[in-house]
């Protein structure tokens, strides 16, 4: 049976265009399916003490739970991600999840011919919700990062654009036009 991770990663709970089509991609799917919200179950920021606890050798919360997320995405055959353009980039949540799941010699490492990611067998596909129209115009710096992140850890990413959503004449096609694409991965 398929395994699937979702990660969601909208502060805007119930009112999410990318949760909803995640929850529309997964509805009725056939898979063993997890599902992880990082606002409603927020992740530590990387930070002086997070990485201190990520490289102790000794027994702790923060390394207990960047292993339960590494070990998520390593069962998954498809990482779904919801990743919503906030100002430009990603949300603060979905950062925080990288930046537990990316640790030097268990999802990626340097070699004498450059890295290597370690993840393998699992694939991701990303939903990426705008405002506006980012792709290919210079302005999208988070389709380019979240390809060249998981790239690195091994896991290649395809993407579902989903643009104009505060452009009242064209939210709704772009919605419409999404779930269209995402009938491919049903």
């Amino acid at each position: 049976m398929k395994r699937i991770l979702a990660i969601k990663s909208s502060i805007l709970g119930a009112n999410s265009q990318s949760s909803q089509l995640i929850d529309y991609l997964l509805e009725g799917l056939e898979a063993d399916i997890k599902v992880r919200d990082l606002a409603a179950e927020p992740i530590p920021v990387l930070d002086l003490q997070t990485m201190g606890a990520l490289g102790s050798s000794e027994p702790n919360a923060v390394r207990q739970l960047s292993d339960t997320l590494i070990q998520e995405v390593k069962d998954a055959d498809l990482v779904v991600i919801a990743a919503p353009m906030y100002n430009f980039a990603i949300p603060t949540q979905l950062k925080n999840w990288i930046d537990l799941i990316s640790r030097a010699g268990v999802t990626f490492r340097y070699t004498s011919s450059g890295s290597e990611g370690l993840i393998k067998d699992t694939r991701a596909l990303v939903i990426t919700t705008r405002g506006g129209q980012h792709k290919d115009n210079g302005t999208d710096f988070e389709a380019p990062y979240l390809k060249t992140v998981l790239g690195f850890l091994g896991i290649p990413a395809e993407f579902v654009y989903v643009e104009g959503l505060a452009m009242s004449k064209v939210k709704e096609a772009a919605i419409e036009d999404a779930r269209k694409e995402l009938l491919a991965y049903k």
